[in-house]
């Protein structure tokens, strides 16, 4: 059902894992969140719903850099649009498939937002849940304990995070601050964009997801009682449901 690989491109290593069946003619990219690896369990039960319903689909998820079994040290913000590009060409051009379809959690759906408004939109449709549009926000006020920050501001790269741990660099916490999302226009994406976002959110703030959504037009769905990451079996069975309805397949 899954398989592992690597995608070397520009002297990058992108370490991925891939669900399918037999036959691939339209696949979803993962983007997992903060401090999360390929391996994640709500892109392995989505992908189980996608295969069960649909043949020839398929789920392909990435570590973003600095995550999971991923090879570098040091996180660099370029670096994230660099792997997602190197995965949306493997799938194009080694598995020849064009019909291909973004699903992001979080930090994910931040890095996704990111890279459509730098570089256009190479996805039929894109499904963010809770994505962190305030990501500097996010990492500095809900991820990071007070003596992290301090830290960082020091200069002294510091390991921050949950069960894993990333090492943040002033530096990085300085360019997601500039790269501010939530100042670009994403009017021109928004009939392709759906957001979902659980209204007892604790990491990303519920409202922040739900006005990036009006200001940009995007249909916003919120989900009564879900918790960042949908804890919930039935919660996340509906909204499996939800994004599969969107993208049409």
């Amino acid at each position: 059902m899954f398989r592992y690989f690597e995608i070397q491109s520009g002297g990058d290593l992108i370490r991925c894992k891939l669900y399918c069946n037999s036959e691939i003619r339209r696949v979803v990219v993962f983007g997992h969140g903060f401090a999360g690896h390929k391996d994640n369990g709500s892109a392995e039960k989505f992908a189980h719903t996608l295969l069960t319903k649909y043949k020839d689909a398929a789920l392909m998820t990435f570590n973003w850099p600095c995550h999971g079994d991923d090879v570098k040290k040091k996180i660099v913000l370029e670096d994230c649009g660099t792997y997602l590009a190197a995965v949306t060409d493997y799938i194009k051009t080694r598995l020849h498939v064009e019909n291909i379809y973004a699903y992001a959690t979080s930090f994910g759906g931040y890095l996704f937002l990111k890279y459509i408004s730098d570089h256009g939109n190479p996805f039929r449709k894109m499904a963010l849940r809770c994505p962190a549009v305030n990501m500097y926000d996010v990492l500095t006020k809900n991820i990071m304990k007070p003596d992290e920050y301090e830290k960082i501001q020091k200069g002294k790269p510091t390991l921050v995070g949950f069960d894993r741990k990333i090492q943040i660099t002033r530096q990085f916490l300085s360019d997601l601050q500039e790269a501010d999302i939530r100042q670009v226009s994403f009017l021109a994406f928004a009939d392709d964009l759906l957001i979902l976002h659980g209204t007892e959110d604790e990491i990303v703030p519920y409202a922040a997801s739900r006005q990036f959504a009006e200001n940009n037009v995007i249909a916003f769905v919120p989900v009564e009682g879900a918790d960042h990451r949908f804890i919930d079996a039935r919660k996340m069975a509906a909204a499996t449901k939800t994004v599969l309805e969107f993208f049409e397949l």
